[in-house]
């Protein structure tokens, strides 16, 4: 999808009003030439917001829209964006076991469709994702996702270390998938509150998360390639604590 295709809101004024009527904003554009008073309340509000923001030169946002933007585009989203810490209490509070997916550095909008969908099938409660190096949540990806993208909660977090602490702290095991290991995945115990990290396919799981996790695990590949696609790993994993549930 087309940056001109998606819902736009433009002008400082508009943009400032739309976030603080709790817009859901996927992305703000500023000019690098802007400045004032108002433009560093906008700038800063998205920093509260946790909001993606990108400084382009002025160039790119008038290629964007013919429209008068005062130095700002800001593309509204295609979901309604949560907290973990909104979601796991009722969890628990349900009776239900936690099983969560924690994304780290997946752009590909149709990985990311596809792993939301699996997700929604295997009864994955939230995933969550960080606010820079996300895939873009558009109509390709909610496409993709088979609708689970307006069922399954995703939460924006600013710091994905700082959330799997948050996550460690309210007892969740903390399993993170690296070829990069001897043990196989089906040697862990799903059946405890679990948050299951997936990489991106290319670098994998940044050092300093992976660090954090209580457990690395690995698929078994017998066959020449390399690696897996990441959607189709994070079905294995998120279907081995399926089956494990169940039994």
């Amino acid at each position: 999808m087309s940056e001109r295709s998606k819902s736009s809101i433009y002008g400082i004024h508009a943009i400032i009003e739309a976030i603080r009527s709790g817009k859901e904003i996927e992305k703000l554009f500023l000019s690098k030439q802007a400045g004032g008073e108002l433009f560093k309340e906008l700038f800063s509000l998205a920093r509260e917001s946790n909001i993606p923001t990108q400084f382009v030169p002025n160039e790119k946002l008038n290629r964007m829209t013919s429209k008068v933007h005062q130095g700002a585009i800001a593309y509204t989203s295609e979901i309604t964006f949560y907290k973990i810490e909104q979601i796991l209490p009722g969890i628990y509070e349900k009776g239900e076991v936690p099983l969560l997916l924690i994304l780290d550095s997946i752009t590909d909008v149709r990985n990311f469709g596809a792993i939301v969908r699996t997700a929604e099938c295997a009864g994955v409660h939230a995933i969550i994702i960080p606010v820079k190096g996300a895939a873009t949540i558009n109509a390709d990806a909610v496409k993709t996702s088979a609708g689970a993208l307006h069922t399954v909660p995703i939460c924006r977090e600013k710091s994905i270390n700082q959330t799997i602490t948050y996550l460690k702290q309210s007892g969740i095991q903390i399993i993170a998938a690296t070829e990069k290991v001897d043990k196989l995945y089906f040697n862990s115990d799903f059946n405890l509150p679990t948050a299951i990290i997936m990489g991106s396919e290319d670098e994998g799981i940044q050092s300093s998360i992976l660090v954090l996790a209580d457990n690395a695990v690995k698929i078994p590949l017998v066959g020449t390639i390399a690696s897996l696609n990441v959607s189709v790993a994070t079905g294995i994993l998120l279907f081995e604590a399926v089956k494990q549930r169940n039994n």
